[in-house]
């Protein structure tokens, strides 16, 4: 059994919500089975970020998968990163490509989707996609699952 690292700031602490994801900080750990590829899902379904121009709130469902390789994000970091967006204003484009990117840069994964599922304001659901290329060769990916949207009908 892998004990806890004692070098993470966030996991098993108090700690404040991120006022934004410039402020919030990612952790990692040491992925214990980086001799084999599989995949690590994330779903955040009740997402919540701004409109820069009106500062309304636009809600997703977020679906995070990847492939790591030396390492894992630390999920309670992860949650506290995703909540930082609740006062910050982006796009849905730029939103969804952040936190892909912002992922791929703290963890070097094989690989790694995200799938920005927003719901509509203003008529018209904007769903974004990212990936950082082909999966590993062999690794089963499962659909995202999150239904396309089709109003009340």
């Amino acid at each position: 059994m892998s004990k806890t690292p004692t070098n993470l700031k966030s996991l098993g602490q108090k700690v404040a919500l991120p006022a934004s994801p410039d402020e919030a900080e990612l952790e990692r750990v040491a992925n214990p089975h980086s001799d084999v590829n599989y995949v690590a899902r994330f779903t955040a379904p009740e997402f919540t970020c701004l409109c820069p121009v009106t500062g309304q709130p636009d809600f997703a469902h977020l679906v995070i998968d990847y492939v790591p390789d030396k390492w894992l994000v630390e999920s309670k970091s992860l949650k506290l990163y995703l909540v930082s967006f609740r006062n910050h204003g982006a796009f849905h484009e730029e939103t969804t490509v952040r936190i892909g990117k912002d992922l791929v840069a703290l963890l070097k994964p094989r690989w790694l989707r995200i799938g920005g599922y927003f719901f509509p304001r203003g008529g018209m659901p904007i769903d974004v996609f990212w990936q950082t290329g082909k999966p590993p060769e062999g690794c089963w990916i499962p659909d995202q699952g999150v239904a396309p949207y089709r109003g009340r009908g």
